[in-house]
């Protein structure tokens, strides 16, 4: 028997339903049918699975050109959809002796830290009693403005919430391609990323179908954020036979393979990074930023400007003169406290006012 892996599997909605936005069982089953044959080779898998509204529009015929736009309806569709997804994921699984067990996760599960410390070790255990966890975002009560929208960064964070080896993001396509295929017929699969930059993520463009809400741009944040975490990804079509075998197994143009940075993040870094949304800013001069560069705090002296209202322990992006988000941390004092002191240097400042910003246990660069 082979090393025990933990592997965290995702698919998007596109990718599990037909052109008129039907769930199609065979892809589950499919799917569900390679997570069986991983954990025969004594691995561990977690799956992230979108289409709970896909598959509840049809129950209430509001599929096709009866589906509705406005945020309220689909919600309550998705309450309806996510027990029929559910259903079909509990006999694909249960076909192959596998339990599957429910996780919905909204973004204030990542946003607070005991929430995301819990939802991590639910999960664990799930994964510990032998249970393949079926892990959706929690559409019928995620608050528009801070919903993720898909599920790839919520793929990549539970990786890094269960300690993966690995994570699969199954997509329509064969993976990150040297162009758009629709323009150029010459665009080629790119078998390896080793980093992620500005180059790779231009190949990207906005979500790859009118069912599924991610795109290629939203597959590699979730790389990027993986390879943070230590974990490297795959890429790949979701249709071709044995994928997530060949993925886990390192089969040769299977997809694109982004490679694990070899300097992870620690975990608490990594969700400041990436699970926290800012709340405001704090625009630091240059030489702040060198100090922030080399580990040191932020201090009072080198902020030029504050931007937005937030209160102490809040996420905020430090943002260079130039305008370079290079930065997040948590905010030690309240916005209003931090314009009072901006620029000051700590002698300046008179007994118990704040003169750091950011402490650097708080505060990590941000990959460019």
């Amino acid at each position: 028997m082979t090393a025990q892996r933990t592997i965290v599997v995702k698919i998007g909605t596109s990718s599990i339903t037909d052109d008129g936005g039907v769930i199609e069982r065979a892809a589950i089953e499919k799917l569900c049918a390679d997570v069986a044959a991983l954990r025969d080779d004594g691995h561990r898998v977690v799956v992230v699975t979108s289409g709970a509204i896909a598959a509840g529009l049809p129950e209430i015929g509001l599929g096709g050109p009866n589906r509705p736009s406005d945020t309220i309806t689909l919600q309550a569709v998705a309450t309806i959809g996510q027990t029929a997804l559910m259903g079909v994921y509990r006999d694909a699984l249960a076909a192959h002796g596998l339990i599957a067990g429910q996780v919905l996760l909204v973004p204030l599960d990542f946003i607070v830290r005991t929430q995301y410390v819990h939802a991590g070790q639910t999960l664990v255990r799930l994964l510990e009693l032998g249970v393949v966890p079926i892990v959706n975002e929690n559409d019928a009560i995620a608050d528009d403005e801070i919903r993720w929208g898909d599920n790839d960064r919520i793929a990549a964070l539970v990786a890094n919430l269960v300690d993966a080896d690995q994570l699969v993001l199954l997509t329509d396509t064969s993976g990150v391609l040297t162009a758009d295929p629709r323009i150029d017929a010459d665009a080629s699969l790119i078998e390896e990323i080793v980093e992620i930059d500005h180059q790779t993520e231009a190949l990207a463009g906005g979500a790859g179908s009118a069912r599924g809400s991610g795109g290629m741009a939203s597959k590699l944040t979730a790389a990027k954020i993986a390879a943070w975490s230590g974990v490297s990804s795959v890429i790949a079509f979701a249709d071709r036979a044995d994928v997530v075998l060949d993925a886990v197994n390192g089969v040769p143009g299977v997809g694109t393979v982004v490679r694990a940075r070899p300097a992870r993040l620690p975990a608490r870094k990594l969700w400041i990074a990436f699970a926290v949304v800012a709340r405001g800013s704090v625009i630091v001069d240059m030489g702040a930023r060198a100090a922030l560069e080399r580990g040191k705090s932020l201090l009072a002296a080198g902020v030029t400007e504050v931007v937005g209202e937030f209160d102490a322990g809040a996420p905020v992006e430090v943002v260079d003169t130039d305008g370079e988000i290079f930065a997040k941390g948590l905010a030690r004092h309240t916005a209003r406290d931090l314009r009072s002191v901006a620029g000051r240097r700590s002698d300046e400042l008179p007994a118990g006012a704040p003169h750091i910003v950011v402490h650097a246990d708080d505060l990590v660069t941000l990959p460019g």
